[in-house]
């Protein structure tokens, strides 16, 4: 047997099995590799709705917690008055302006910061210092500077889907691999290239993470916003809801948004496995 030293070293085999032949050795390195089980999440949403539709059908409809036939008769009877139709799309026409302003500017104020040693020394403090400042509480003074009007609103979703970005963007440029940079600044690839084939890619997965990030923060604003200064969106018809103490429509308005977070979440996630599909 070798050894080093006086210490043998041991030397492994495969198991022996009952008959004296070797047996394969069971697979063990899945790495917790994310496996999709189609079924569970209809499952889940399946249970919340039938433990809904128990607790109402044993308790009775209470004022607080309206049973799901009541919601489902008020989402009727606004779907067909349109209601639901112009407060949805006022708030979707309200967070797309703000989420494509908020992302693209978060994006290249990013990029500049990632790959600019004097960017990163002076715009990344003061990014840093206005994230965890409450992007609503600034939606009087843009009240004041814009009017009353959809500025101010899509500038608040804007500004607080900025900075999230900023930093996934520069934390997603860090994580790219230098090896590959240097390689191919060495045979002189031009920086146009080397942007768009080494360093996008790389930091996609980080800017997407952002993004999907930024999206929720942005639902969350919206909200905020029109429940303050708004005589239409979901925020609007929540609060509206909420003084007339209809608890049916309230709950249709928090399903609304529920169903909208989804879709941005499926969409992001459609997006990431079409953008990544090289990873």
């Amino acid at each position: 047997m070798p050894t080093i030293g006086a210490e043998p070293l041991s030397v492994t085999h495969e198991p022996v099995g009952t008959d004296g032949r070797e047996q394969p050795v069971r697979f063990r390195g899945g790495g917790f590799a994310p496996r999709r089980i189609w079924f569970l999440p209809p499952l889940t949403f399946a249970g919340l709705l039938s433990a809904w539709y128990a607790s109402a059908a044993l308790y009775g409809p209470s004022f607080a917690i309206p049973a799901p036939w009541e919601v489902l008769a008020a989402f009727r009877a606004l779907a067909l008055q349109g209601t639901l139709a112009t407060h949805a799309f006022a708030s979707m026409q309200r967070l797309a302006y703000g989420w494509l302003l908020g992302v693209s500017s978060g994006v290249a104020i990013g990029f500049v910061i990632g790959l600019s040693a004097m960017a990163r020394s002076t715009a990344l403090p003061v990014v840093l210092a206005a994230f965890p400042v409450p992007k609503l509480a600034l939606l009087p003074l843009f009240i004041a500077w814009f009017g009353i009007g959809e500025t101010a609103k899509i500038a608040t979703i804007a500004l607080g889907i900025l900075p999230p970005m900023v930093v996934a963007t520069y934390s997603g440029i860090d994580s790219v691999d230098r090896s590959l940079i240097r390689m191919a600044q060495s045979f002189e690839v031009p920086t146009a290239s080397i942007l768009r084939r080494i360093i996008l890619p790389g930091a996609m997965p980080g800017i997407l993470s952002g993004v999907q990030i930024a999206t929720s923060i942005g639902i969350l604003l919206l909200v905020a916003a029109e429940m303050i200064a708004a005589d239409y969106g979901i925020g609007a018809f929540l609060v509206r809801a909420a003084n007339l103490m209809r608890m049916d429509q309230l709950m249709v308005g928090v399903l609304l948004l529920a169903a909208l977070g989804l879709m941005a979440s499926l969409l992001i996630a459609s997006a990431k496995r079409w953008l990544l599909r090289w990873h």
